[in-house]
């Protein structure tokens, strides 16, 4: 493969993450997506540690996690990728935001906003490229009370 090629097709693995949680599907996404098990850091927006899950946790995770939102949208930009092998480090941008529906947020503020950067591992495998280590640091949030009330199952 040549490094134009596998930068594109790492690139393309961020569309498909944001897909995961955009179109809700919490699936069969992660597996074109992911290594089984992956390390996780959203700790800068969820206070927990960092932590290695297999994929089926993941999934659980995600649909515990998005499923209330009646909508997200993922924008994920400005990709830096150094790639050494089988090996790949990926620097991205992302604004990240997700609506909860009215019945749970009554008269105050329906969208939670993550605004920050991904730094996340890839490594070649038989089927592609597969993201290792997700981490997110959120450089600025609004409204991420919301996220709690997500988290709680409510809404749809």
């Amino acid at each position: 493969m040549s490094a134009e090629t596998d930068r594109a097709e790492i690139i393309e693995l961020f569309g498909r993450y944001a897909d995961i949680a955009d179109l809700k599907e919490f699936t069969a996404l992660p597996r074109l997506v992911h290594t089984d098990p992956l390390t996780i850091d959203f700790e800068s927006v969820t206070g927990m540690p960092p932590m290695t899950v297999s994929l089926s946790e993941y999934g659980a995770a995600l649909r515990g996690s998005f499923g209330a939102f009646t909508a997200t949208h993922h924008a994920i930009t400005g990709h830096v990728v150094t790639i050494d092998g089988d090996r790949a480090t990926i620097h991205a941008h992302v604004r990240a935001e997700h609506w909860l529906p009215k019945e749970v947020t009554g008269d105050g503020p329906d969208r939670w906003l993550v605004v920050g950067f991904y730094d996340n591992e890839a490594v070649r495998t038989a089927d592609g490229w597969r993201l290792s280590s997700v981490k997110l640091t959120a450089a600025h949030q609004e409204n991420a009370h919301l996220a709690s009330a997500a988290a709680a199952g409510q809404g749809r």
